[in-house]
């Protein structure tokens, strides 16, 4: 897997429509990477990103995790800060790194999710199961306790503050919603599907429980809405602090 990192210009008009619009920035990603059909894109590239702002430094940088190397030269001129003071784009490989990863290693994390869950998916009259639909978790005991399961679930625990608590050594900070819109305005009105999803950004700690699963949780993220900047987990080192 590659992990890019492109400080973005925040002066350029591109730049400010993208980071206004997740479809947008999505479209500007993918240009990136050759053009699959969009039901085997997933599949094929297993492409995540993050855009991180307000980290200290002026300039919006954008995270893209993927299984091919991207070419950047696609985006339009500008797009990329001509003077961040180290390489930019940059790329590097991360097996080395995953190489490394062994169950009970303790890791910081950081995850920009979408926590959800699914309503109305009875069973219909005619015998079938219904899809339902997606809300947001509001409370922040609900977004932890679904990236608990969701540890669960992708091979690695939530680690405690303290041996008998109950609560994570984790940050939870929601953000402003993440929105954009959908297809090509209508002839006939202008309307465009407008997308809307919650973020949540979690920090905290980790520990690899089950490191197959937790190295498919990596490749492929965690929760919905991947494609419009959530799921991409990042990882660490962690060291305790010296009592």
């Amino acid at each position: 897997m590659i992990l890019s990192r492109l400080f973005l210009n925040p002066r350029s008009r591109d730049v400010r429509r993208d980071l206004a619009d997740c479809q947008q920035m999505h479209r500007a990603v993918m240009s990136a990477f050759p053009q699959v059909e969009s039901d085997a894109a997933r599949h094929e590239l297993i492409v995540l990103f993050r855009v991180e702002e307000n980290l200290g430094n002026s300039l919006p940088v954008l995270l893209v995790q993927s299984r091919l190397r991207p070419d950047w030269s696609h985006l339009p001129v500008g797009y990329i800060a001509a003077n961040a003071e180290t390489p930019n784009p940059d790329s590097k490989d991360l097996a080395r790194g995953w190489e490394y990863l062994q169950p009970g290693t303790t890791l910081n994390f950081r995850l920009r999710a979408n926590p959800t869950r699914k309503i109305e998916t009875k069973t219909g009259e005619d015998g079938t199961r219904r899809n339902g639909r997606r809300v947001e978790l509001r409370t922040e005991g609900e977004q932890i306790k679904w990236l608990t399961r969701r540890g669960e679930a992708g091979g690695f625990e939530v680690i405690s503050v303290r041996a008998a608590a109950t609560v994570p050594n984790l940050r939870v900070t929601e953000e402003a919603k993440r929105s954009g819109y959908r297809g090509e305005p209508r002839i006939s009105d202008g309307f465009r599907a407008r997308l809307t999803f919650a973020s949540v950004l979690f920090e905290g700690v980790l520990r690899i429980t089950d490191l197959d699963k937790f190295r498919l949780t990596l490749e492929q993220g965690l929760g919905s809405a991947k494609a419009y900047g959530f799921g991409l987990l990042s990882i660490a080192p962690h060291r305790p602090q010296a009592l």
